[in-house]
C-alpha cells in the first residue's frame, strides 16, 4: 500500500506543478498583450477595431497553453497512465 500511495502523492504534486508553472507564463503574456494593446489604441484609436482583432486571436493563442497544462494535470489526477502499469506489475505478483 505504501507504493500505491506515493505513486499518488506524485502524481498530485506534479499536476500541481504543472497547473502552478504553466498558468504563469500565460498569465504574463497575456497582461503584456493586453498592455500593449490598451498602450496602441490610445496612439491610434481610429485602428482600435484592427487591434482589438488582432488582440483576441493573440489571447486565444496565448491561453493554449495554460489549456494545454490543465488538461495534462486533469490526466495525471483522473486517468494517470501510471496506475495502470502499477496496477498490472503488482496483479502478477
Amino acid at each position: 500500500m505504501e507504493t500505491e500511495a506515493l505513486i499518488a502523492a506524485a502524481s498530485i504534486v506534479a499536476a500541481g506543478l504543472t497547473i502552478a508553472i504553466g498558468s504563469i507564463g500565460p498569465a504574463l503574456g497575456e497582461g503584456r498583450a493586453l498592455a500593449q494593446a490598451l498602450s496602441a489604441i490610445a496612439q491610434q484609436p481610429d485602428e482600435t477595431n484592427s487591434i482589438t482583432r488582432t488582440l483576441f486571436v493573440g489571447l486565444a493563442m496565448v491561453e493554449s497553453t495554460a489549456i494545454y497544462c490543465f488538461v495534462v494535470s486533469m490526466i495525471l489526477i483522473f486517468a494517470n497512465p501510471f496506475w495502470n502499469y502499477f496496477i498490472q506489475k503488482t496483479a502478477g505478483n
